[in-house]
This record gives structure tokens, sequence and C-alpha cells, in this order.
């Protein structure tokens, strides 16, 4: 059975950040680039208080909602970052719908409050992941904006304003090799001192199967990288399957116990 239950305090900020990232999509074609900017910011703005104020109260509540929120809120601020050193990065806006629809998740379904039993690096630990989770995403926006400049310059279109080729892939794979990094700290961390983590000894289940499974995949995409220098499609394609594992891991087993089983 479905149940959602909105979190007052993070659902005023959330709806507000969603209509502002409206507003900024909507002006992205405004004959002065300060509207949108504008729109865009407050919109980060609000995002931030909404996923503040689900953290930072007396009952902290995270799951599947607040995780996809921070992700989101991640991306666009590394792309933000990157859209200033960078200006040949050409910004995108679709990402700011993923924004609203993520910021409207983490307020309709916030999650299980933390459970005392937890440890005192249990903090560290979703940093970690979550953290993880951002720039893997990240990852995949970048994979898809090379596949995207791939199939424009097979198609003759010009691409004078657009990043190279060889810059995307390279911050992909930057991007990439980071998330391994984090990734493996955050499973190590499980693994190692679960007990201060959790509260109980470390042991199999969905998320860590899903977690190892993603850890593979990307150790088998950067050694192919490495070894025999793996680019192109078939790169971007075992990104895309160990992102979607990684996902899957946290966000999908935590929307199974709170949305469909309502645990």
């Amino acid at each position: 059975m479905i149940v959602a239950s909105a979190h007052t305090p993070t659902l005023l900020p959330a709806v507000g950040a969603a209509l502002a990232y409206g507003v900024a999509a909507l002006l992205h074609n405004h004959a002065s680039p300060h509207p949108p900017r504008l729109a865009l910011l407050l919109a980060w703005l609000l995002h931030l208080l909404a996923i503040g104020a689900g953290l930072m109260t007396s009952e902290p509540r995270f799951g599947f909602g607040p995780a996809l929120s921070v992700t989101a809120w991640l991306v666009l601020t590394v792309y933000g970052v990157e859209y200033h050193i960078l200006p040949r990065l050409q910004p995108h806006w679709p990402l700011a719908a993923l924004a609203a629809a993520a910021a409207l998740l983490g307020a309709w379904f916030p999650g299980q409050p933390l459970q005392p039993s937890y440890g005192p690096l249990m903090g560290v630990h979703l940093a970690l992941g979550i953290a993880c989770y951002g720039l893997f995403a990240t990852a995949v926006v970048h994979g898809w904006l090379l596949r995207r400049a791939d199939k424009r310059m097979r198609a003759g279109i010009a691409q004078h304003q657009e990043l190279p080729l060889l810059s995307l892939e390279r911050l992909t794979f930057r991007f990439t090799q980071a998330g391994f990094v984090l990734l493996t700290a955050t499973l190590i961390a499980g693994m190692f001192f679960g007990e201060q983590v959790y509260g109980r000894a470390w042991s199999w289940s969905h998320k860590q199967v899903f977690s190892a499974m993603a850890w593979l995949t990307f150790a088998g995409l950067l050694l192919a990288r490495w070894r025999m220098g793996l680019r192109g499609k078939q790169a971007v394609r075992i990104l895309n399957i160990g992102a979607a594992l990684l996902l899957l891991a946290y966000a999908g087993s935590r929307f199974v116990m709170e949305v469909v089983l309502g645990r």
C-alpha cells in the first residue's frame, strides 16, 4: 500500500523551490540572463532550506525522498560552479525540472525518524553516501551531455559554443573516479564500523548487495578505461548501469520499505 505524508517544516520551502525552479526554466529564453539566474538562485536557497528543515529538527528524518532531494541539489550546485568556471558549458534547464520534482518528493516522503540505536558515525556515513550519490549523478549528467554532443557532431551540427567532447569526457570520468572513492569509503565504513554506524553488526541486505554490485560495475568501468581506453557510448552505458544499481541500493530499497510496505 502506497502512503505519503508531507513533512510540514519542509513542505513550504520545497513548494517555493519547485515554483522558483519552474519560473527559472520558463524564463530561460529571456532577453536578459538575470531573471532566470535570480529565480534559479532563489530556488537553490529554498531547496537548501527544505533539506535543512528536515534534518535540523528534534526528530530528524531521512529516507528515499530526502536522498533524491539532496542529490538533485548537489548536482545543481556542482553544475552551477562548473558553469561559471567553464563558460562554454551550456545551461540545461531540464535539470531545474528534475530538481523541482526531487524537492517535492523530499517534502512529501520525508522518511522515517533516524533511530536512537544509530551510532554517532551515522551522520558521517550518510554524508559520504549522499556525496557519493551526488558525484555519480553529476557524472551521469555529463555522460548524457557527452552522448548528446557526440550525436550533434555526427549530425554535422555546429558546436562552436559548446564544451568540446574530450573536455566533457574528462569531466565525466573525473566525477566517476571521485564518486568511486567515496563509494569505497562508504562501504568500508559500513562493513568494518557497522556497529558504531547502525548500532548493530553489519550484515548483507538488499542495500549492501546492490551497493556491492554498483561498486563492481564502477570498478570494471574504471579498469577498462585505464587498461583499454574504454570510451564513448559503451562507457556511458556502463556508467548508467552502475548508477542505476546504486540508486536501487538506498533510494530504491527505502522506497519499497517506506512507500510500498509503509514501514
